[in-house]
């Protein structure tokens, strides 16, 4: 059979017998590219948009403003394919982790946090992670892949719609991976996330968590106005690249130089996070370096106790040594909270995913 052109793309389609190019996955395109596929009919893709990521459907025989021939076209060519969950813990506390089998078979997992008022979402960004952070379970699992935007989104997505009364309001890359590392599929995912027809999440309400990747921290700050965490974790170049290999390429000079020129939105800081390690990083002397450290950085200090994991050889800190540290840095001018970890009986707090079906 001769071949014809698409409505919905523009290009040629064949109709023969020889194998079918792979379905489109309409979660892995913003909304300029939907119009682009519909170059003929940009706000066909707008259209679209809205029923993909504003409403949750899943069926386009269900996109009703659509004429019924484009619906089906659209279905021959695309496709709404979510990652399948395969397992859901919930703790204690009521935070709930959900473990997403993606199509290569890779899982991954992400955390609903309960807050007093509204959910919070820690999604993750890559299968595994290359950083090899000792208190890091990720670490663990090595490096696989980056997700897709569609990939991230649908972490977000999928609880709006599978839990409509809960008021998921902010959403934090503090899962799996290296969020710079993937920075095309972050920022996408970002963007769709914040779109006045998508989700609708508040641009103040985004965090992005990273160990500090320098090259991609400007073109972070120009690029969105989302929060900036950054996972610091030790006050001497010594500390932090026994703790974190990474400040061996960007060493803490480096980083606090490019964090002190980070361009912050308005009334904004950046967050940095401290995972407390008992004997490494929790002395008094410790608090007193990270002060200096941080000294003229419009910041706030977020201190995480370290949470165990199996086979971890690390220890969590003394309560006392936790309000030690904490009573320290609150007699400076570093602002400081203690962030009160929830979801330790499931291995869902900070540092506790590692990708495996429950």
């Amino acid at each position: 059979m001769p071949a014809r052109r698409s409505r919905v793309s523009g290009t040629f389609v064949q109709e023969t017998d020889r194998p079918q190019q792979p379905m489109i996955n309409l979660l892995d395109l913003d909304r300029q590219e939907l119009e682009i596929l519909f170059q003929d009919k940009p706000y066909r893709g707008s259209q679209v948009f809205s029923w993909v990521f504003g409403k949750g459907v899943r069926d386009i025989s269900r996109m009703s403003n659509l004429p019924r021939e484009l619906r089906e076209e659209i279905s021959r060519t695309t496709t709404i394919a979510y990652p399948a969950v395969v397992g859901s813990q919930v703790s204690q506390d009521g935070t709930e982790k959900l473990a997403y089998e993606l199509a290569d078979g890779s899982i991954i997992e992400s955390v609903l946090i309960p807050e007093k008022d509204h959910w919070s979402v820690c999604v993750s960004s890559q299968v595994g992670c290359a950083m090899g952070c000792r208190f890091c379970y990720t670490a663990t699992m090595g490096f696989t892949r980056n997700l897709t935007s569609g990939e991230i989104v649908s972490q977000i997505l999928y609880p709006i719609h599978a839990f409509p009364d809960r008021h998921i309001r902010n959403v934090v890359f503090m899962g799996m991976g290296e969020p710079l590392l993937n920075y095309a599929n972050v920022i996408k995912a970002v963007r769709v996330l914040t779109d006045a027809a998508g989700p609708r999440i508040s641009k103040r309400r985004v965090t992005i968590s990273s160990c500090g990747i320098i090259p991609k921290l400007p073109l972070l700050a120009s690029d969105m106005e989302a929060g900036l965490a950054i996972s610091l974790n030790a006050p001497t170049d010594e500390k932090r690249s026994f703790l974190m290999p990474v400040n061996k390429k960007y060493p803490l000079a480096d980083l606090m130089k490019a964090l002190k020129a980070y361009d912050l939105p308005n009334r904004r800081r950046i967050t940095i996070e401290y995972v407390l390690v008992r004997g490494i990083n929790d002395s008094l002397s410790d608090a007193r370096e990270l002060i200096r450290v941080l000294h003229g950085l419009k910041a706030k200090v977020n201190l995480i106790p370290f949470n165990p994991w199996p086979e971890c050889t690390l220890e969590a800190p003394l309560p006392a040594d936790v309000l030690a540290f904490e009573e320290r840095l609150k007699d400076s001018p570093v602002a400081v909270m203690l962030r009160k970890e929830k979801g330790k009986d499931i291995l869902a707090a900070c540092g506790q995913l590692a990708g495996r079906k429950q």
